[in-house]
């Protein structure tokens, strides 16, 4: 078993998160921590409060993972004198690497949103606010006939799902040519000498941010010494990638039933809604954590109602002259679903990676700072 760095558990935490995905005005990524440092234990949280870094500290973990960010506007001091200088301080004390996932993670497939979209019950999800789409790529390798199926299985985990179709390529036959030089060390063939060899021509579809990790894989894999491949940007737009998600309930029901239901599907100690108690729900528009900015892109889409947390009086008000219903939630109780989601599929994917020594803890002390 081995011992990861931070900077090897940042790759992975990236590849839940992609840092890529996060909104312009927002600070996720790594927050205070030593790259090259060893990590046996990790707790993972919503915030980053001093009791939460007690608790961490007290764990013996060596890294906090928050989904909101430790440090969000510039800091122009790090003095003890301030809390957020007191928070940096006892990280660095202690040894305790920070980092946060925010928006990267809100975005992101299979991140807050989806799986937020999943305790509400609401299916067939697509973002609420699309912003870009996935940026795609095409691998293609030369490979000798015999190692097809191995370096095709090598690059498998790494290539991008048609729908609901996975480990897609495509192969034909060909004829590779190629003459070793002096220094050469040919798999086939002897140096001064041409060689014709049977290939097959290797054509998969990767998404660019796993692009540097297929390359690396592909020539581990290969039995040439010099593998020939090529890189074809795409114009295909991919998946779309964006704030919130809308999707269906399997079976309508009525606007207060709902806001019941999600009362406890989120163990949520209480929720407002506005509009008639009557209104008939069956297409849902959803963003965890603050998202009543995207109350009109709810409307637009013909939502029935958009569940989401922070309302402001007058966000209901615009609810109410748009005729959508409004759900508010909570912050806290739509976003601290997170925290055993990242324990887990960290605590997975370090483990896949060889790093089963490494274990990933879920904090259980938070509380929503409001009372109802």
């Amino acid at each position: 078993m081995k011992t990861p760095k931070l900077s090897d558990i940042l790759g992975i935490i990236n590849k839940i998160a992609p840092p890529g995905l996060a909104e312009s005005w927002d600070n996720s990524g790594l927050q205070v921590g030593d790259p090259d440092a060893g990590i046996e234990r990790i707790m993972v949280s919503l915030d980053a409060t001093p009791a939460v870094m007690e608790a961490a500290l007290n764990a013996s973990c060596q890294l906090l993972v928050t989904h909101h960010p430790l440090l969000f506007k510039p800091l122009k001091t790090l003095s003890t004198a301030t809390p957020q200088g007191k928070l940096v301080h006892a990280a660095i004390r202690g040894n305790l690497a920070v980092i946060s996932i925010h928006t990267s993670y809100d975005v992101a497939e299979g991140g807050l949103n989806d799986l937020l979209a999943e305790r509400l019950g609401v299916y067939g999800c697509r973002p609420l606010q699309a912003a870009s789409g996935q940026d795609l790529c095409k691998l293609v390798v030369f490979v000798p006939c015999d190692h097809l199926d191995r370096v095709r299985t090598v690059l498998f985990p790494l290539t991008e799902a048609l729908g609901n179709y996975r480990d897609c390529s495509f192969s034909a036959p060909g004829e590779g040519t190629f003459t070793p030089q002096t220094g050469a060390t040919p798999f086939i063939g002897a140096v001064g000498s041409m060689e014709k060899a049977p290939e097959q021509r290797l054509e998969l579809l990767i998404e660019r941010s796993n692009l540097t990790r297929a390359v690396r894989a592909l020539l581990a894999a290969h039995p040439y010494e010099e593998p020939a491949f090529d890189i074809y940007p795409l114009l295909n737009e991919g998946k779309p990638l964006g704030l919130g998600r809308v999707g269906s309930l399997a079976e309508q029901t009525n606007l207060a039933d709902y806001a019941g239901w999600i009362k406890k599907a989120l163990n949520a100690p209480g929720l407002r809604y506005a509009g008639n108690p009557a209104t008939v729900i069956k297409k849902v528009a959803l963003c965890s954590g603050s998202g009543a900015s995207l109350l009109r892109a709810a409307s637009r889409c013909g939502a029935d109602v958009l569940v989401t947390g922070d309302v402001k009086y007058h966000d209901a008000r615009d609810a109410l002259d748009l005729g959508i219903a409004l759900i508010d939630a909570g912050h806290f109780p739509s976003e601290i679903i997170m925290v055993d989601d990242v324990a887990e599929r960290l605590g997975r994917q370090l483990s896949e990676a060889g790093y089963g020594n490494c274990c990933t803890v879920p904090c259980r002390i938070e509380l929503d700072p409001f009372r109802v």
